[in-house]
């Protein structure tokens, strides 16, 4: 998939600067009247942060003043707020077509063979939609329910202590706020959304297979020598090697305990 062209509608985005598409994304979003254009508004988001996610350590790289680096954060923390805002209306609107039974339904099989005349409802690949990005788009739904203002707190506070803001640590807050109010620890100004069922074992598997898609991705558009080249210098390029080693032991470490298991 072309990273310059949103997934959502093929609209090219090349060249564009960061503040025209965080402002692009905010308004999209704005003026979203249906899953498509919400759908639109998060990948611009997505790519916003990525594009500042990129600048701000290649700043700090460089060495580069702490304001250069202050801005790149920023503007990642607005990507961030976006995506999360894109995710709680996309939850919404899902959940909402599967109660008037335009997708189907998350739980019961199937029919083998459909009645005559009847029409099963899309599913959401169908729709274009991923179990993992439904289950995180509803975690982040969740947690704002529970403790409204729980992405904008977390951003804030983050840049404040000085943190870039990523969304890792985004995502621990939210799954542990949802986590609370599932306990019926959050707040009770609205209602826990009850067709949301937590699964952290299938959100640890669905986030190992993205990054192992991502990183087969990225050595296949460029190429290892390419990849490497991203390494400003000897002491960055030693640090990249040893992330990536500990990261392929611990995927060996996974298929092993695959292996094992298949062998049982």
């Amino acid at each position: 998939m072309d990273p310059t062209v949103s997934p959502a509608t093929g609209h090219d985005i090349k060249g564009q600067d960061l503040p025209t598409l965080i402002d692009r994304a905010a308004a999209v979003l704005a003026n979203a009247r249906g899953a498509a254009e919400i759908l639109e508004a998060r990948d611009l988001a997505g790519f916003a942060y990525d594009i500042a996610r990129r600048a701000a350590r290649l700043a700090t790289a460089k060495r580069a003043h702490d304001e250069l680096i202050a801005v790149a954060h920023r503007a990642q923390a607005q990507a961030l707020q976006i995506e999360s805002q894109a995710k709680m209306r996309l939850a919404d609107e899902y959940d909402a077509a599967q109660q008037r039974g335009e997708v189907g339904q998350p739980t019961g099989r199937p029919k083998v063979v459909p009645d005559e005349n009847d029409l099963l409802p899309p599913t959401a690949a169908e729709l274009g939609l991923t179990r993992k990005e439904i289950h995180e788009a509803r975690l982040v739904r969740d947690a704002e329910a529970a403790e409204p203002g729980i992405v904008h707190r977390t951003l804030k506070e983050q840049m404040e202590r000085g943190d870039e803001p990523t969304k890792a640590a985004l995502r621990k807050m939210v799954v542990d706020a949802a986590m609370r109010g599932l306990r019926g620890g959050g707040s009770k100004k609205r209602a826990r959304n009850p067709l949301h069922e937590p699964n952290l074992a299938f959100d640890a598997s669905a986030g190992i297979d993205g990054c192992c898609v991502r990183i087969t991705d990225y050595l296949e558009a460029h190429g290892a020598r390419f990849i490497l080249s991203g390494c400003l210098d000897a002491p960055m390029l030693e640090s990249s090697v040893a992330k990536m080693t500990r990261g392929r032991d611990a995927l060996n470490t996974i298929l092993e305990a695959a292996t094992a298991q298949s062998n049982t």
